[in-house]
């Protein structure tokens, strides 16, 4: 069976579809064969990613490394039960279109709570939440006190982790392991990465969480999508020396790959 990696959080704006991207291109060009599906169903980042890349290879006439990727099938509403849900359905389908195939499946969620985002965290065995570093966005894990410090109790975004891991565990299946990304880190602001730092390691062991490096902000994200490209791609693109933000943020994304800890992988790039 496929490992599935689910990139979640229901806060937009965190980088999961540039984390989406990056890790299911990391897969291929080492040789995993890996899928991609995107559940943001009107936004569709992620498909649009994997659209530019098709293009803008094929136009340059130049064979790059990449996942595989599946829009969600229609169902026809007849065929269904009753008390069956259509989305639930649609999952199920595109996931056994990839799995016979694919190494690894990224699923990447919507900013938003939907049927599709709980499903699919029921299926993570690998679960990754980018999380702009910012409390803002930690008010998603956890409910925290004025100071900034005191921790008072998980909130939605846990709860909804929590509930995926009671339903793999009623079927059998092994526990995700989840890992909380600090990302688009900015160079400023000291005292508040030091305060984010020491609310997510505890929250950490409280919820049962990994923390792992995550991207910081840079250009060159934005630059890429609309060429479909990745940090891995540069050279191939005809990039003869890279700048030291794209050598820095190669390093971030070969950490990032190290922390995920996948079976199966190890690290050649």
């Amino acid at each position: 069976m496929a490992h599935i990696i689910v990139v979640g959080n229901e806060k937009g704006g965190a980088g999961k579809s540039t984390v989406s991207m990056h890790v299911a291109t990391a897969l291929a060009r080492m040789g995993h064969a890996t899928g991609v599906i995107d559940l943001d169903l009107r936004q569709r980042s992620t498909g649009r990613y994997i659209d530019n890349r098709a293009t803008h290879t094929q136009a340059e006439g130049i064979e790059l490394a990449s996942p595989v990727y599946t829009d969600l099938p229609e169902v026809d509403p007849a065929t269904l039960g009753q008390g069956e849900n259509a989305f639930d359905h649609r999952m199920s389908a595109a996931v056994a279109r990839l799995e016979p195939d694919c190494d690894f499946i990224v699923i990447d969620c919507p900013g938003s709570h939907t049927r599709l985002s709980q499903v699919a965290h029921s299926l993570a065995d690998t679960l990754v939440t980018p999380l702009n570093d910012s409390f803002v966005d930690f008010d998603l894990l956890a409910r925290i006190g004025p100071d900034g410090e005191k921790i008072l109790g998980p909130s939605v975004y846990s709860e909804m982790v929590w509930s995926a891991r009671q339903l793999r565990a009623q079927a059998g299946l092994k526990p995700i392991d989840w890992i909380v990304l600090r990302n688009r880190l900015g160079a400023q602001n000291m005292v508040n990465k030091m305060k984010m730092q020491k609310a997510l390691d505890r929250l950490a062991k409280r919820i049962g969480f990994r923390v792992g490096p995550g991207f910081s902000e840079r250009v060159v994200f934005r630059e890429l999508f609309p060429r479909g490209l990745t940090l891995l791609d540069l050279k191939d693109v005809g990039v003869k020396q890279l700048n030291i933000s794209n050598i820095a943020a190669r390093q971030e994304l070969r950490d990032l790959i190290k922390a995920l800890k996948l079976p199966g992988v190890e690290v050649t790039f």
